[in-house]
């Protein structure tokens, strides 16, 4: 039976992981008889008030404690991952992929990765092994592999920030994917532009089948 590793990154859309895109992804491991194991960062980050989504400064988050809210509290920190241990990686969609596993909404395409991140990075690019990416999360790629093909759904703004380094951006409806067989890398904008959970559940389970397939 296969394992995959899922990265998480808090929970709720604005500051962590986006809730639905974590569940759906699960949904999909299960249909695939696919196991799965759950990692987040051991890391504090603001928090955002998802009733008016604006940020509360009095408040903090402990990223891997929210994470295990979605997971049933079977999580573990992201630095005892072990890549060689997975056949592929998934990294669900929500802000906290671009403020905490990376600083891309501070930084633009100056970004850096979370040191626990970056270390993961490179082992899953020494092993080569196959990765998923959703919803904004995919703006991660090209700071992994060079020249890769993947998409965020159609903005235009975020689609030149790709170009700008390096790699090349594919329209993509929501229901849908968008795969570099060359790198193994997987990617579906999901909540970036979907009308309904309905639509997110049909792109993360392609995504889901073919890192399947690939792996």
């Amino acid at each position: 039976m296969k394992k995959f590793a899922v990265v998480l990154s808090g929970c709720g859309q604005h500051d962590g992981s986006e809730t639905h895109e974590v569940i759906l992804t699960l949904l999909s491991l299960a249909q695939e008889k696919v196991k799965w194991e759950a990692f987040a960062p051991d890391a504090q980050s603001y928090v955002v008030n998802h009733l008016t989504a604006t940020t509360d400064n009095e408040e903090k988050r402990s990223v891997i404690k929210e994470s295990a809210r979605l997971v049933r509290g079977k999580i573990k920190p992201l630095c005892e991952a072990n890549i060689s241990d997975f056949d592929a990686i998934i990294f669900p969609g929500g802000v906290g992929a671009v403020n905490t596993l990376c600083d891309w909404i501070n930084n633009g395409v100056n970004f850096q990765f979370h040191p626990e991140v970056k270390c993961l990075i490179d082992n899953i690019v020494k092993l080569k092994k196959p990765t998923g990416f959703i919803c904004i999360a995919p703006m991660m790629i090209p700071k992994i592999y060079k020249a890769a093909k993947l998409t965020i759904g159609n903005d235009k703004a975020l689609a030149a920030q790709i170009q700008e380094m390096g790699c090349y951006h594919i329209d993509c409806s929501a229901d849908d994917i968008v795969v570099d067989k060359e790198n193994k890398v997987v990617s579906t904008p999901a909540n970036m532009i979907a009308n309904g959970i309905d639509e997110v559940y049909t792109g993360i389970k392609k995504l889901v089948k073919e890192l399947v397939h690939l792996s």
